[in-house]
């Protein structure tokens, strides 16, 4: 008998800083203002991946400093066409800022330096709220979340690995 085994979609996110206390931040279509990020290819690493999608989305060439969070969406759900969405779980990048102008991409419409402690007045998603509140906080502890996004944002545990 087949055994069915589970998908997610693996993503990483770089939340980029410069040396004056900046993260870059992207404007997108659908989720407001965001840090770069997306799903991991088929045979890249979590940190190649990562910085790829910085470089994709922003224009900007960056390094890994550390992991900040794991987050797991257990939630499914469906797109407007039917096609089913599975579980994700996401990493989440403190990254470096190396070179490279912020310039926007076909994934959003701008890209720019925020001074960090005006970023939460920005990011309006509570999921997107929770994941800066952690990166901004972050000690040196990897946190862990579980939620899920639909029908409305719903945290189900958090704690640190």
């Amino acid at each position: 008998m087949p055994q069915n085994f589970p998908t997610h979609i693996v993503a990483a996110a770089g939340y980029v800083f410069d040396n004056h206390g900046n993260i870059l931040m992207i404007k997108t279509h659908n989720r407001g203002w965001d840090c770069t990020g997306g799903q991991i290819e088929n045979g890249e690493s979590l940190e190649d991946g990562v910085l790829r999608e910085i470089m994709e989305e922003s224009g900007v060439t960056a390094l890994v400093r550390c992991l900040a969070g794991v987050y797991s969406n257990v939630g499914t759900s469906t797109w407007p066409d039917g096609t089913y969405v599975s579980t994700k779980i996401m990493f989440d990048f403190i990254c470096d800022y190396v070179v490279g102008e912020p310039r926007p991409s076909c994934e959003n419409s701008e890209t720019v330096w925020m001074p960090k402690d005006t970023v939460m007045y920005h990011v309006t998603q509570d999921v997107l709220r929770l994941r800066f509140a952690n990166v901004l906080a972050f000690d040196g502890r990897v946190k862990y979340c579980s939620y899920v996004t639909k029908p409305e944002f719903k945290l189900l545990s958090e704690r640190y690995i």
